[in-house]
């Protein structure tokens, strides 16, 4: 059996948790979640690169992407994590032996494998249908029988509370099979999702008061929206070890989000969750998670999410930036995010004044441009823009009122065409633009799914010959939204680009009554950020040219 804690922390020193990720068995269950093998093993990086200590992977019984997962995870070098597999206990009338899911658990050839069992007598009539004897046996059998393989066994006692509030006699006797046979974790499920903290606190301590000594372990479903509540009433009643996800998705309404609950644990209630240091890594490492399993993570999603530490109101804004506890609850940097001071006609001139200090550090709230783009932010707003999810055209702005901003290109004439139905098997749109560089013309055209796709295409395959550095740029997000919805087709659109280089991500905001006008000016602002920021960071573009507009 491995040492799980080879540090002594299972006696001594801080508190520890125990974090084992099910992204790629419980995660991958979540509707609209397919990860393909090169996910699964991008996803298994990023988790151990934050630190958890365990990854259950996948069921290698279930289907063969699993069972080729885990045959190519054997070459897998890890630092931080380990790997185990998930399995359902021996089939009833049986052995471990000739039972082939139980096979491809051992062949998985991780150090520790999780076997799940039933722990609610109505499951074991009604869905298993085997006696509630044959249940205890099965349990016991598959765990001695893998501890007799050298393995380290977590037991996933399922519909461990609902069992418990109907039989708590029954529950605890599943649970007692398992530790009887060698579990070295006992992890009590809310396979439903529906209970409340009050019950988990009571069920776990019930469990703590058997005679076994085992780790106890919680596994909690949001079906109530009380996962991350009910884990922490598990581990303040003594649980410590904890399952979920990082990103939260998962069975149904998802899992416990891992990354809304370690920094809770971690900064609030004193446990050691993640290997020193790691925890400032948790956005950046959700957001990368999200993205392989390509869906967003909420805006309001605690600690991670981009609305997490941002500030709207003008009061909260200049009460954060005179002492940031004064609206927060944690140090952002704690957990690798940024605060946001949101740009709206709401934000207050503290606001304004600290993003223009990230052009000019000598601005103060007392500036006069402070006061002129103030009025400016309240006109454009009235008028439909928003730049509170558009800091990088609002950058822009500021560089027009400090006289630091000239163009590094223009746009002389456009034209963008649409066919429908059309006769090619890919690109509907066409786009044809004529730009101006440094006194050169330079003409292009593309093809797209849609016309901005085309225009995007278009604009980049003009510039890309004075300026590189746009080969590596491309757009993952695009909204459109309509402002004026009583003027019906001719209404007025916001329309909001988000845009990556790969390190960097920026979005940036046009309006017109015209959407391709407003995606158009979208787009230039988006390259405009690109080029800039660029010159800024390396004193020109990478080919050494430098353009004939005075550096920002």
């Amino acid at each position: 059996m491995i040492n799980l804690y080879p540090d002594g922390g299972e006696t001594g020193g801080p508190k520890r948790i125990e974090i084992l990720d099910t992204t790629l068995r419980d995660g991958a269950q979540g509707e609209g979640i397919n990860f393909s093998p090169h996910d699964k093993i991008a996803v298994v990086y990023a988790l151990d690169e934050l630190g958890v200590a365990w990854i259950e992977a996948g069921s290698p019984g279930s289907n063969p992407k699993d069972a080729d997962f885990f045959l190519a995870a054997k070459g897998l070098s890890l630092e931080n994590s380990k790997l185990c597999a998930f399995g359902p206990t021996r089939k009833p009338d049986s052995s471990p032996e000739k039972d082939p899911q139980i096979r491809s658990l051992l062949e998985a050839g991780t150090e520790a494998v999780t076997i799940f069992g039933k722990s609610w007598n109505f499951h074991v009539r009604e869905v298993l249908r085997v006696s509630p004897e044959e249940n205890l046996a099965m349990i016991f059998e598959t765990v001695a029988y893998f501890k007799s393989r050298g393995k380290s066994v977590f037991f996933d006692a399922e519909h461990f509370f609902d069992g418990w509030k109907e039989s708590p006699d029954y529950a605890i006797a599943a649970v007692n099979a398992a530790s009887q046979a060698g579990a070295d974790r006992i992890v009590l499920c809310d396979t439903n999702g529906g209970s409340f903290p009050g019950d988990i606190s009571a069920a776990v301590a019930a469990a703590l008061a058997a005679p076994w000594n085992v780790r106890l372990g919680i596994h909690a479903h949001n079906d109530a929206g009380l996962a991350i509540a009910n884990t922490l009433a598990a581990v303040q009643s003594g649980c410590l070890h904890v399952q979920g996800t990082v990103v939260g998705f998962g069975e149904r309404c998802g899992n416990t989000s891992l990354a809304s609950l370690i920094p809770s644990l971690e900064l609030k209630l004193g446990y050691t969750c993640l290997p020193e240091g790691k925890l400032r890594r948790i956005s950046e490492i959700t957001r990368r998670i999200a993205e392989t399993a390509n869906v967003p993570i909420p805006a309001t999603m605690p600690y991670v999410g981009s609305s997490a530490f941002s500030h709207k109101g003008g009061m909260h804004s200049d009460g954060v930036l005179k002492t940031p506890k004064s609206f927060e609850h944690v140090n952002p940097v704690s957990v690798g995010n940024d605060r946001r001071l949101l740009m709206s006609e709401v934000g207050g001139r503290s606001a304004i004044a600290d993003r223009m200090r990230s052009i000019d550090p000598s601005i103060t709230r007392e500036h006069p441009a402070v006061n002129i783009l103030a009025e400016k932010l309240k006109s454009l707003e009235a008028a439909g823009w928003a730049f509170e999810g558009a800091v990088a055209s609002f950058d822009l702005l500021v560089r027009r009122e400090l006289g630091r901003y000239k163009s590094l290109f223009r746009i002389l004439a456009y034209r963008v065409m649409s066919e429908h139905p059309t006769g090619e098997s890919i690109a509907c749109s066409h786009a044809w633009v004529k730009v101006w560089v440094d006194g050169q013309d330079e003409i292009a055209a593309a093809e797209g799914n849609g016309p901005v796709h085309a225009l995007d295409g278009a604009l980049r395959r003009a510039l890309v010959r004075f300026y590189p550095e746009l080969e590596h740029v491309r757009l993952t997000d695009y909204k459109v939204r309509v402002i004026d919805g009583g003027a019906a087709t001719a209404a007025k659109v916001r329309v909001l680009i988000e845009s990556t280089d790969g390190p960097r991500v920026w979005t940036t905001v046009g309006v017109s009554e015209d959407i391709i006008d407003a995606s158009r000016s979208a787009l230039v602002d988006s390259i405009e950020c690109k080029l800039i920021g660029d010159i800024e960071r390396n004193s020109g573009p990478k080919n050494g040219r430098r353009p004939e507009a005075s550096r920002p």
